[in-house]
C-alpha cells in the first residue's frame, strides 16, 4: 500500500506512515535535558538594558518599533540561531533569565516587541489587530461568552496550537500555584495515532473539523472547517484547537461528531497528555516560551491567583510570521490565525522587510 493517498474532497493526500522528522520528540527524553533552555547572560541583559534606552530614544511608539529600534548583539545572534530550531529543528525553545524583576510594565511590552522583532514579524492575534496579548484572568468563565478566549480565564487550557508560525508567552507574574506549561510534539503523536489506529489518523486529515472561531473573523464567519493534520509539500502541519471544535457544537448548523470523530479527539487527547509524550515545566517571571505552531500543541493546567492585584498571574503574548517559515497548505489561506502569515509567505515577503 503506498504511504499516502489522494483525499478529492479537502485536495490532499492522506499521510499513511510515520515520519521520521526532526521536530519528532517525547516528553520524558525533554525532561532528562536541558539544552531546549536558553539561559539569558549578564552580557545579554546588557545589551537588553542597551536596547531599551535606544527604544526609548528613537521616539517611536511601542507598535512602531522596529527591529533597528532596539539593537541587539550577541543576543539578537541566537535570536536568529533559534529560527531554525523552531523550523526545522525541534520546534520550541524556552529562553529563560530576563530581568523583569526590574522592569515596570511599560518597559516589559518594549523588552518583548524587541525580542519578538529580532525572531520575525508580529502578526494580529484578534479581530480588532491587536498583535500583544495580555495572558490573565479575567474572571468569566470561557462558556458565559460567545467570545471570550481561553487564555482570559485561570481554567486549564487544553492542547492546542495558536496563529501564525510561531507563539511567543513572556511571563511577567507566576501565579500562586497550579498553570504548568504543556508541551508536545504535534508529530510525534501523530505518530503514535498512525501505530494504533490508521483509520483514524486518516480521519484527522478530513476536512470536517469545525471550529469555533469565537468572534475573531473580520467576515464574522462563526467556524472554520479544517483538518486537523494536512500533508503537504512533504510537511505534516497543523491546526488543532480541541475547546474550540467542542464550543462549535452549539451552532445548529455544525453536524454534530460522529462517533468517529468523538473516538479520534479522545485518543488524540490521550496521547498529548501522557508522560511519555508531553513536557511539562513551570514557566517563571523573566521566561519567553517560544513554539512552532504547526510542529507542537501546547497547553496549561488550571491555576489558582494571588488575591492582591499585583500579585496575580500575568504574561503576555505574541505571534510571528518567521523569515524561514514554511511553505503554507492553500486551507490555511483566510483563517483567522494563519491568513496573514499564509499572504505574506504568497507576497514570498519577508518580515524583516
Amino acid at each position: 500500500m503506498s504511504a499516502v493517498t489522494k483525499a478529492p474532497a479537502a485536495g490532499f493526500e492522506v499521510l499513511r506512515t510515520t515520519l521520521d522528522d526532526p521536530s519528532v520528540w517525547h516528553g520524558r527524553d525533554m525532561m532528562a535535558r536541558r539544552d531546549w533552555v536558553l539561559t539569558v547572560t549578564p552580557e545579554d541583559v546588557a545589551e537588553i538594558d542597551a536596547a531599551l534606552r535606544h527604544a526609548r530614544a528613537s521616539g517611536r511608539t511601542l507598535f512602531d518599533q522596529r527591529r533597528e529600534d532596539f539593537p541587539l548583539g550577541g543576543l539578537g545572534e541566537k535570536l536568529v540561531g533559534l529560527r531554525d530550531v523552531l523550523e526545522g529543528g525541534r520546534g520550541f525553545a524556552l529562553l529563560r533569565g530576563l530581568p523583569v524583576d526590574r522592569l515596570d510594565e511599560t518597559t516589559a511590552r518594549t523588552l518583548f516587541w524587541g525580542i519578538g522583532n529580532h525572531l520575525g514579524m508580529p502578526e494580529s492575534q484578534d479581530r480588532a489587530g491587536n498583535r500583544m496579548h495580555d495572558v490573565r484572568d479575567t474572571g468569566k468563565a470561557f462558556a458565559a461568552s460567545d467570545t471570550l478566549r481561553d487564555y482570559q480565564t485561570d481554567a486549564a487550557i487544553t492542547f492546542h496550537n495558536d496563529g501564525a508560525d510561531i507563539f511567543m508567552l513572556f511571563c511577567l507574574q507566576a501565579g500562586r500555584q497550579g498553570g504548568e506549561s504543556l508541551l508536545v510534539s504535534a508529530v510525534a503523536v501523530f505518530n503514535e495515532i498512525v501505530r494504533r489506529r490508521p483509520d483514524l489518523a486518516a480521519l484527522l486529515q478530513a476536512p470536517c473539523w469545525h471550529m469555533d472561531t469565537r468572534g475573531q473573523r473580520r467576515d464574522g464567519a462563526r467556524t472554520q472547517v479544517m483538518p486537523i493534520y494536512t500533508w503537504w509539500n512533504g510537511q505534516l502541519t497543523t491546526n488543532y484547537k480541541n475547546s474550540l471544535m467542542h464550543a462549535a457544537q452549539r451552532f445548529p448548523d455544525v453536524p454534530p461528531f460522529s462517533p468517529a470523530q468523538l473516538e479520534t479527539l479522545d485518543l488524540l487527547g490521550e496521547i498529548c497528555a501522557d508522560a511519555d509524550f508531553c513536557l511539562r515545566f513551570e514557566m517563571q517571571p523573566g521566561d519567553i516560551q517560544i513554539a512552532n505552531n504547526y510542529a507542537t500543541f501546547h497547553g496549561r493546567t488550571k491555576y489558582e491567583d494571588f488575591p492582591e492585584p499585583e500579585k496575580r498571574r500575568h504574561m503576555l503574548r505574541m505571534w510571528l510570521s518567521l523569515p524561514n517559515g514554511r511553505k503554507l497548505p492553500h486551507n490555511f489561506e483566510g483563517t483567522r490565525e494563519f491568513g496573514a502569515t499564509y499572504a505574506r509567505r504568497m507576497r514570498n515577503a519577508s518580515p524583516e522587510a
